[in-house]
C-alpha cells in the first residue's frame, strides 16, 4: 500500500512514503542550501520517496535557532529553484516520479539565538533560565503573519508545491497555544491562544495559489502538564479537547494534510523520537510512545476524514519498518507514513525497499546521536552510518 498514490484535492502524491523534515544546521550564514545541505538533499530526491517535507524555513532573521538556520530570501531565491529543478530531474530520471516538496515555515520562538518566548515556563526554564525581558510583545507578534506571507509567496516562486505553517516542538506558535497565564490578544483564552497561529495559518492561505499545498506539522500534545503544555491535563495526561478545537478550526481555514507529532524534544525527546539506547532514560517504554501516535493519528482521522494525516514515529522499528508502515495504512492509521530519522540513516531505504533490497542493517539505531549533534551546535546528520557526522560526533565526546 506504500506504493500507491493519493490525490489531495486536484494534487496527486505519487506513493505514501514521507521524508519527514530533518534540520541539518547547514546552511550557509545567508540562509541558502550549503554544499552539506544540498548533497542532503539530492539524496532525498533518489530515494523513491513521494514527499519531501524540507526542514524547518525561518521567517526572519530573529527566528533563526542558530546562524546556519535555512531561510529562503528574495536575495537567496535562485539556490532553492537551482536544488527544486535539480531534485525534480533526478527524481524523474532515475525513479521515474515526480515528488512533492514542502517548505516548513516557523519561528524559533524559545530557542532561537535571542530567546523569544511566549510566557515564563518554570519547567523548561530549568535548564535554560530567562527572564520577563524575553517575552515577545502582543505588538511584536502582530507583525508575523506578513513574515509568513513572505516567506510563503517565495516558497512558491522557488517551486514548492506545498507550506507548513509549523506549530510543534516548542517553537513559539507550539507556545502560545498553552500560554495560559499571558495577558493581552495572545494569552488566557483558546480564541486568544490560537489567533497568531490560525492567522497565520488563513493569512498563508489567501496569499498561495490553489494548486499549492496547505499543510502544518503540529504538537497534536506537548505532554507537558497543564498550564505549561498544550493538550494535555494538571496531571500530564493527554487530552484532546483543545486539539480537536484547534483541527477543526485548521480544517475550516483550508488545511488539507496534518503532519502528527507529539511532545518536546527540549523537554522530553522520548515522546516524539521513541529509542531504542543513549545516555537519557526516558519514563516510558518506546511502545507506549508508538501506541500514542497511533491513538492520535487515528483519533484525528476518524474525527476529520476529509484531512491528509501524515503519521510519525516509524523510524523506531527498523527490520520491521515496511511491515508496521503497512499495517498502519491499511489499519486506517493515517494516510501517510512518515521518515525522520531513518533518511538521515538510511536514505535510500525505500527505494531499496521497492528493488527488494531492504536492508535493516543500515536503519537507523534510534540514538538520537543526530540530535546531540545540533544540540552541540554542529551540523547534524547520522553519526553512525555517515562517516563525515561520525567523526563530528568523535570530536563532541572528547
Amino acid at each position: 500500500m506504500i506504493e500507491s498514490s493519493i490525490y489531495i484535492g486536484k494534487r496527486k502524491i505519487d506513493n505514501r512514503a514521507v521524508l519527514q523534515p530533518m534540520e541539518g544546521c547547514d546552511c550557509n550564514t545567508d540562509g541558502s542550501p550549503s554544499e552539506l545541505t544540498v548533497e542532503k538533499y539530492l539524496k532525498a530526491a533518489r530515494s523513491g520517496a513521494g514527499t519531501v517535507w524540507f526542514e524547518a524555513n525561518a521567517v526572519c532573521p530573529e527566528g533563526r535557532t542558530n546562524p546556519r538556520h535555512m531561510m529562503l530570501t528574495a536575495d537567496n531565491l535562485p539556490h532553492f529553484k537551482a536544488l527544486l529543478s535539480q531534485m525534480r530531474r533526478i527524481a524523474k530520471e532515475e525513479c521515474g516520479i515526480s515528488p512533492t516538496f514542502i517548505l516548513q515555515l516557523t519561528h524559533s520562538g524559545r530557542q532561537s539565538i535571542l530567546p523569544m518566548i511566549a510566557y515564563r515556563n518554570p519547567l523548561y526554564e530549568e535548564r535554560r533560565p530567562l527572564t520577563d525581558e524575553n517575552i515577545v510583545s502582543d505588538e511584536y507578534l502582530d507583525t508575523l503573519p506578513k513574515k509568513y506571507v513572505s516567506s510563503a509567496r517565495l516558497a512558491v516562486e522557488a517551486g514548492f508545491d506545498g507550506v507548513d505553517v509549523k506549530s510543534c516542538h516548542g517553537y513559539l506558535f507550539q507556545e502560545l497555544l498553552s500560554a495560559f497565564d499571558r495577558g493581552g490578544r495572545y494569552g488566557g483564552s483558546f480564541e486568544n491562544r490560537t489567533r497568531l497561529y490560525l492567522d497565520c495559518v488563513c493569512a498563508v492561505k489567501n496569499a498561495i495559489p490553489d494548486n499549492i499545498l496547505l499543510t502544518t506539522r503540529l504538537s497534536v500534545s506537548d505532554m507537558v502538564r497543564k498550564p505549561y503544555g498544550f493538550g494535555t491535563n494538571e496531571r500530564n495526561e493527554l487530552d484532546l479537547t483543545e486539539p480537536d478545537m484547534l483541527i477543526e478550526k485548521l480544517v475550516a481555514a483550508g488545511l488539507q494534510m496534518l503532519n502528527v507529532t507529539v511532545g518536546n524534544p527540549y523537554y522530553n525527546p522520548h515522546v516524539n523520537r521513541p529509542y531504542r539506547k543513549g545516555g537519557y532514560l526516558p519514563p516510558e517504554t518506546a511502545e507506549e510512545g508508538l501506541l500514542r501516535f497511533e491513538y492520535i493519528e487515528k483519533h484525528i482521522k476518524e474525527k476529520f476524514p476529509t484531512l491528509t494525516v501524515v503519521g510519525s514515529g516509524l523510524s523506531y522499528y527498523r527490520d520491521e519498518l515496511i511491515e508496521q508502515s503497512e499495517r498502519q495504512l491499511c489499519e486506517g492509521v493515517c494516510d501517510l507514513v512518515g521518515y525522520g530519522r531513518m533518511w538521515l540513516a538510511y536514505p535510500e531505504f525505500y527505494r531499496d525497499h521497492l528493488r527488494g533490497a531492504f536492508d535493516p542493517k543500515k536503519c537507523c539505531l534510534a540514538c538520537s546521536r543526530c540530535t546531540e549533534l545540533m544540540r552541540a551546535g554542529r551540523v547534524s546528520g547520522c553519526a553512525v552510518f555517515n562517516e563525515y557526522y561520525r567523526e563530528l560526533y568523535k570530536e563532541i565526546q572528547k
